[in-house]
């Protein structure tokens, strides 16, 4: 007899590419998690340094078969890998974490509860900044308690690595990202457009880790990709964009600050 697949409740996505240094501590934050009917997905995107020896060493010495590696076949970017995630996810709830960012142990634990309280099928969290260390630097971005698409426009306060869809709410179809710069936020948008309310749980429970050089910290491409996603991603006017665009800046400058 076949053995059946185990169907958790929450799928974790997570890319990863060149997270050698990085890809235990996250695989951590998630065994750690009080909540433990998971899985964790890790979708390997073709990197050049030693993450898959790390990752195939971790599954070794802890034998935890919630996680699993899927090997990309040649390089994608972060969306496809994701979407790779979303094809493989066996859960009722999708969550992402990216693959240097870490959870507190009672993430999924008072998400998957607030979600149920709010009936949301989108949901997001509070979160702090953190250095390379992944120590926390005391700079944390406050979430409201709802979001709609013409705020959300305005706004930067959804990360990625804070975020769980229902997909009884929202079907496994409509939570494809689109291959295109800032693939996290179009689809955020993209779902709120339809009429679908955002719902932030104003606590501290992820750790967002910047460290060296990395996309979201080049200023002139973030500006760029974002300004892109007004004119292309939502097809809007030159004006229009602008006065999104300003209202984004301002809100960017103060999370950072």
């Amino acid at each position: 007899m076949m053995e059946e697949k185990r169907t958790p409740a929450v799928s974790i996505i997570t890319p990863v590419y060149n997270l050698e240094k990085y890809i235990s501590e996250t695989m951590d934050c998630v065994r750690r998690q009080s909540f433990q009917d998971w899985e964790l997905l890790l979708v390997e995107d073709c990197g050049t340094d030693n993450t898959v020896a790390v990752i195939l060493d971790y599954l070794k010495e802890t034998g935890d078969d919630r996680i699993r590696l899927i090997r990309q076949e040649k390089n994608g970017g972060a969306a496809r890998a994701r979407n790779r995630g979303l094809q493989e996810a066996r859960g009722r709830y999708i969550a992402f974490l990216d693959g240097d960012d870490l959870w507190t142990a009672d993430k999924l634990d008072k998400q998957l509860r607030y979600m149920g309280e709010k009936g949301a099928g989108f949901c997001f969290t509070g979160y702090e900044f953190a250095d390379e260390a992944g120590r926390g630097l005391g700079k944390v971005v406050r979430v409201p308690e709802t979001i709609h698409y013409k705020e959300a426009l305005k706004n930067t306060t959804i990360f990625t690595s804070t975020v769980m869809f229902d997909t009884e709410k929202i079907g496994k179809d409509r939570l494809e990202m689109p291959l295109i710069k800032s693939e996290d936020t179009a689809l955020w948008w993209r779902i709120l457009r339809s009429g679908m309310a955002a719902y932030g749980l104003n606590e501290n429970l992820v750790l967002y880790r910047r460290p060296g050089k990395t996309l979201s910290s080049n200023k002139v491409e973030a500006i760029r990709r974002i300004w892109n996603l007004y004119r292309r991603a939502e097809g809007m006017g030159v004006l229009q964009s602008a006065y999104h665009f300003c209202f984004w800046a301002v809100r960017a400058v103060k999370r950072r600050v």
